[in-house]
């Protein structure tokens, strides 16, 4: 008797942070039944720029820790920062950023970084593609009526899409060198 066992994922969901201190995106995608997406929450936190930067990054916390106890997510896709252009940019959004991962560690959640190239490379198929045509491939993944917007919101979407498609398999093959490693470590030993 042949028996074949089929691997279905169990349900994750995951919480992408598009990191910003006047705007960040964030996302609820789940996966649902035959490896469709699911949205299961969006929206933007915002902080006047004319709050001192520490009133913004507890802004920042307070409302990111009510994502987390409303939505309860498995992983938090975080964007990996990275600007060659602006360098005041850069600082905001990683100290943004550095929120999201105090909380995800403060809470026990695992943690993902994605670039930007991986996120518009797992949506569209082309890591160069522009807002528009991320904003497009989320709308038609997630099969929404409309984008939301703000286009920070988006692309919160986009990292949970990406971490649905890239994650669970850089994880295995991180497991799987990570058991490679140790065998080796063994043989070298003998």
């Amino acid at each position: 008797m042949y028996l074949m066992r089929l691997w279905l994922p169990s349900k994750m969901r995951v919480l992408g942070v598009d990191p910003g201190l006047t705007r960040c995106g964030l996302g609820i995608v789940e996966n649902g039944t035959a490896q469709k997406l699911v949205m299961v929450g969006v929206g933007v936190i915002q902080t006047s720029a004319d709050l001192e930067l520490s009133q913004r990054l507890l802004a920042l916390e307070t409302e990111l820790i009510i994502w987390i106890n409303e939505y309860k997510p498995d992983v938090i896709a975080v964007e990996r920062v990275f600007s060659q252009l602006n360098i005041r940019t850069a600082m905001s959004t990683g100290q943004a950023a550095g929120v999201a991962l105090l909380i995800a560690a403060r809470s026990g959640i695992p943690v993902a970084m994605h670039t930007p190239t991986e996120i518009k490379a797992a949506v569209t198929g082309s890591g160069r593609a522009d807002k528009k045509q991320v904003a497009l491939m989320v709308q038609k993944l997630l099969s929404l009526k409309e984008i939301p917007k703000p286009v920070d919101s988006t692309d919160a979407l986009a990292l949970a899409i990406c971490h649905h498609w890239r994650g669970s398999g850089n994880a295995r093959i991180e497991a799987a060198l990570t058991k490679e490693r140790a065998r080796l470590k063994k043989v070298v030993k003998k």
